[in-house]
């Protein structure tokens, strides 16, 4: 059975992650809104991709469930924190944290949350880093 308390305390553990208001709820960012906290502290509002939301839905339908409206459709899922274990807790907000946090540092951040290894154990390599200025969306 997790809490607000439990919630606030993994998010706010999570690299980049800061804590502001957002309306009547408790937002969670690092450069987008991953997760918000209603006021009563009961359940909190995650965005996950809809393969996600989907997901965990179906395995845990007394904890998740779709945002009714077309916020849900984009994969915004509400959870019932009394239901939620800490493991639980902590994995649904890493989920949501990943899709937020800038690319840049979305590499060095996954270092602290998991390590990356290859069929061998060892640390997989990285893919080669875009050249300067070499997207394809460039102004001429």
């Amino acid at each position: 059975m997790s809490t607000a308390a439990d919630f606030r305390r993994i998010a706010l553990s999570l690299d980049g992650t800061s804590e502001a208001p957002h309306f009547d709820r408790r937002a969670f960012k690092v450069a987008r809104i991953y997760a918000t906290l209603a006021p009563d502290g009961r359940t909190a509002n995650f965005k996950f991709a809809p393969d996600e939301q989907e997901l965990k839905c179906l395995v845990a339908p007394e904890a998740f469930m779709p945002v009714p409206n077309a916020w849900g459709k984009q994969g915004w899922t509400t959870a019932t924190l009394a239901k939620l274990t800490a493991p639980e807790l902590r994995n649904a907000l890493e989920m949501a944290w990943r899709h937020a946090v800038p690319k840049k540092r979305g590499d060095r951040a996954e270092d602290g949350l998991a390590t990356m290894t290859g069929p061998i154990g060892r640390a997989s390599p990285r893919p080669a880093p875009p050249p300067p200025g070499g997207g394809t969306n460039r102004r001429r």
